[in-house]
């Protein structure tokens, strides 16, 4: 079957079907760097990285493109009297922007190797990009789709017609709802800008374009000028989450396809916000978490990814920590029947006559149609545990064994919750002690450290030590 992804832009389920065939381009709204990551932010970014998985499992070439938002991203809707957020975070850590952007910007780096993320290919910074998106200003004022006035430079929407097709708005809605101070400057108020003049900003640069003023640019302009420079002015797939639909997508699209006249991005995904014990996080209502808030309460990255993926990403998904815990037995689970057949491989328990050759076979199809069905995530982990189910009831034998430690190590490959492969042989573990550390591992997990403690010495009495790692429990010999 082919992958058949929803497309804000048409509204409906489309077949992706790239630009180059067997290659796909694809760029995410990535983080703006004023602040330590939270985790509505990250189930966007886990789509991206699940899709960059999923996409090359499949056999595509990706070339995956995710920028640094390090100025130019206002505070408020309203650009025109919101402060940037670089700015305003350098004024309350009273440092330099730049420290306050490399800061974030490495506990970003932190929290996606700690969430088992592939690294994108390209992660450009904005204030590394200024010339590009000078040029593609310049090629605006030039079409006559911007205009400047006194220093600032604004796009103007009645220039562009398309205006509102991604996010389905027309410009009456535009104007009744718009949240927009009173600018003279501007020829409609619902124009924005690509470049702004204040003497007061911090990170100021001098206009990339003929005839400009020194300023900084506008949030819009940076995506459209790093995604093309990465992935040509036509590309496959852009996403972010559903807050970023109107009007930063909605204005990339208009300028980038005022400026070159083609079609900016075939298919566009957004993700649904994330909600937190049922309702929207904010930090007035005091459930704002961050990454690093979460991992300091001693769950794993790949717990917390699994938290976050679990439901398919156009669907509310709302954050628990029993919701945590749920996540932490699931992958134990996982983890206890993949190391049953590993023990298997590794001639440390004897095979068994069963043959799960057709499970695995069927498991693995269905995983793969619930992926191509929209990144159906949910539906994915239900075959992922029909597997686990059919080992755990099962004694496979040495074929099946090995074909399940296959499915699931593909399973791993693609969603990246269940840890490391189980080591494949070399100390040979005792049934019974890998049992204990297990249960150790849940008497952790459960805060019964007395028990835990008791488990501990008993593994260590019989000549092993207890290895915690992202994975789970690990013995080696003392």
């Amino acid at each position: 079957m082919a992958i058949r992804l929803y497309n804000t832009l048409t509204n409906r389920k489309e077949e992706l079907v790239p630009i180059d065939p067997g290659k796909i381009g694809m760029y995410h709204c990535g983080p703006t760097v004023y602040s330590s990551p939270h985790i509505g932010n990250f189930r966007s970014f886990l789509l991206a990285d699940l899709m960059r998985r999923f996409f090359e499992d499949r056999g595509y070439e990706v070339h995956q493109v995710m920028n640094i938002t390090d100025v130019g991203h206002m505070t408020a809707d309203d650009e025109d009297s919101g402060e940037d957020k670089m700015v305003a975070a350098a004024r309350t850590e009273r440092l330099d922007p730049y420290k306050v952007a490399r800061k974030y910007e490495d506990e970003f780096a932190r929290c996606l190797e700690q969430l088992r993320f592939l690294r994108p290919h390209e992660m450009p910074r904005a204030t590394e990009h200024i010339e590009e998106m000078g040029a593609m200003i310049a090629q605006l004022l030039a079409s006559g789709h911007a205009y400047q006035v006194n220093g600032n430079v604004y796009f103007e929407i009645a220039k562009f017609p398309g205006y509102g097709k991604l996010s389905n708005k027309v410009l009456d809605e535009l104007v009744e709802g718009a949240r927009i101070a009173v600018n003279d400057e501007k020829r409609d108020p619902r124009d924005f800008a690509l470049w702004k003049v204040d003497p007061n900003h911090l990170m100021q640069w001098e206009a990339p374009f003929p005839g400009g003023a020194k300023g900084f640019p506008g949030w819009h302009i940076e995506c459209s000028a790093m995604s093309m420079k990465y992935l040509g002015t036509s590309f496959d797939i852009h996403t972010g989450g559903e807050d970023n639909l109107f009007p930063h997508h909605e204005c990339e699209v208009a300028q980038s396809e005022a400026a070159t006249g083609e079609p900016f991005v075939r298919m566009w995904l957004h993700v649904k916000h994330l909600l937190v014990d049922g309702g929207k996080m904010s930090k007035s209502e005091g459930n704002f978490l961050t990454v690093q808030e979460i991992l300091d309460r001693g769950y794993s990255g790949e717990e917390l990814r699994y938290a976050i993926s679990r439901v398919q990403y156009r669907n509310s998904l709302n954050f628990t920590w029993a919701g945590l815990d749920e996540a932490r037995r699931a992958i134990q689970r996982v983890r206890q029947s993949w190391e049953k057949v590993a023990r298997i491989l590794r001639g440390e328990s004897p095979a068994g006559t069963d043959s799960l050759v057709a499970t695995v076979v069927s498991c693995q199809e269905r995983f793969t149609a619930a992926l191509e069905d929209d990144l159906n995530t949910s539906e994915a982990l239900a075959e992922v545990f029909a597997l686990v189910g059919e080992i755990n009831r099962s004694n496979p034998d040495e074929e099946s064994a090995r074909l399940a430690d296959g499915a699931l190590r593909r399973f791993q490959d693609v969603l990246a919750v269940f840890g490391e492969p189980p080591q494949s042989g070399g100390v040979d573990v005792p049934e019974d002690l890998m049992a204990k550390a297990l249960a150790r591992e849940e008497a952790r997990s459960s805060k019964d450290f007395a028990a835990a403690d008791r488990l501990r010495d008993e593994i260590q009495a019989a000549g092993f030590q207890v290895v915690d790692t992202a994975a789970g429990p690990r013995l080696e010999k003392l």
